[in-house]
């Protein structure tokens, strides 16, 4: 829904310089945004035969993209870590979705009705576990149309280990851990595809067309095979991270994570390396995965956890260079491996006992009410 999209930008657009050149302080909410669709409903025949559902969404989305870039603008948060404004989107570059809520759709013979009258066939990947409150239909960069159901979240406990783990995120190695079977290599994906992807960088730049000129079949179909290809390093990423996810979740009660944000390497040299590792996407996995079964994920702010020391919690006084791959403690002397003791780190900042830095976790190392 561009379309709509694109109206509640440029009514939240309006509001703001007219309340900057004024001194007023009028809203832009959903139910003014909400009125206004109800207007343009009855002066437009081409909108108004479609379902009002995935329209009303369309606001309740613009809605809180709008309210989480105000949030992170009172909370004052460097400029590379906000949201940002919702912006235009256009209609070539902006992929259909259309969400529907439960007087929006039914579910009946394994078939999906959605207001309107529209009926689709659906190629079920797994079973609902219940009733679903939502849906989400939406098409991908290759034209593959999915529905998202969101239903309740069942916890499926496995059986204690007695185990705990600290992970710190890199990009030398995706995840190094405080025992060494549960390191996590960087894969590589994106390089090992890296010639297949430049051939359809250089076929697209040959055939794009002028500025004002349609797209030709040729340019359409190195478009798809590009899309492809990225699609294919995405899954190798997501399949690589959930796979290692649901082995670390397994094998331990407790893990202490890095809340790492690898935003701001976007803008580095390392940035292209980093893409490859998908820090974000393993750690999503390993939060959910650890939800799903029940695991004990305590999130470590990441300052200073390459200065401290496991051994004894002293800082040191200057930060480290990348280069330097060797922690060495003044203080107590304690000599090891730069990401290695930081996944230490990890463990004593979340309040678990480091003697259990090898995957043993000793009596009384877990708080009772966090077992």
């Amino acid at each position: 829904m561009p379309v709509v999209w694109n109206e509640c930008v440029a009514k939240s657009q309006a509001v703001h310089l007219r309340n900057k050149a004024s001194g007023r302080k009028q809203t832009c909410g959903p139910a003014q945004l909400d009125r206004m669709l109800t207007q343009a409903r009855r002066t437009t025949p081409w909108l108004r035969e479609g379902s009002s559902v995935p329209q009303q969404q369309v606001i309740r989305d613009f809605g809180r993209s709008r309210a989480k870039a105000h949030k992170d603008i009172r909370e004052r948060l460097p400029v590379w870590q906000r949201a940002g404004m919702p912006k235009w989107k256009t209609k070539r570059e902006a992929l259909p979705t259309l969400n529907y809520t439960t007087r929006g759709f039914r579910l009946k013979e394994g078939r999906l009705h959605l207001a309107g009258e529209i009926v689709v066939r659906v190629v079920w990947s797994r079973e609902l576990p219940a009733e679903p409150s939502s849906v989400r239909v939406y098409q991908d960069s290759l034209g593959h149309w999915y529905c998202s159901f969101v239903v309740p979240a069942q916890v499926q406990p496995l059986p204690e280990t007695g185990r705990v783990l600290g992970v710190d995120w890199g990009v030398q190695e995706t995840a190094t851990t405080t025992s060494d079977a549960h390191d996590l290599t960087h894969a590589g994906h994106g390089k090992k595809a890296k010639e297949k992807l430049s051939r359809y960088d250089r076929m697209m730049a040959r055939r794009r067309p002028k500025k004002g000129q349609p797209a030709s079949k040729g340019y359409r179909e190195a478009k798809k095979l590009r899309a492809k290809a990225y699609k294919k390093v995405a899954r190798q990423r997501e399949d690589t991270g959930r796979k290692w996810a649901k082995k670390v979740v397994r094998e331990h009660d407790a893990i202490a994570v890095e809340d790492f944000r690898p935003k701001f390497l976007s803008r580095t040299t390392m940035a292209r390396k980093a893409a490859d590792a998908a820090i974000g996407a393993t750690k999503a996995a390993l939060i959910e995965m650890g939800r799903k079964h029940g695991r004990d994920i305590r999130l470590v702010h990441p300052a200073h956890t390459t200065m401290d020391c496991a051994n004894c919690d002293a800082r040191a006084k200057h930060r480290l260079p990348l280069g330097e791959r060797t922690y060495t403690c003044t203080a107590c002397g304690t000599v090891s491996p730069r990401d290695k003791n930081s996944a230490r780190v990890m463990l004593v900042r979340a309040g678990l006992n480091p003697a259990g830095a090898e995957g043993v976790r000793p009596p009384g190392a877990l708080l009772p009410e966090a077992a």
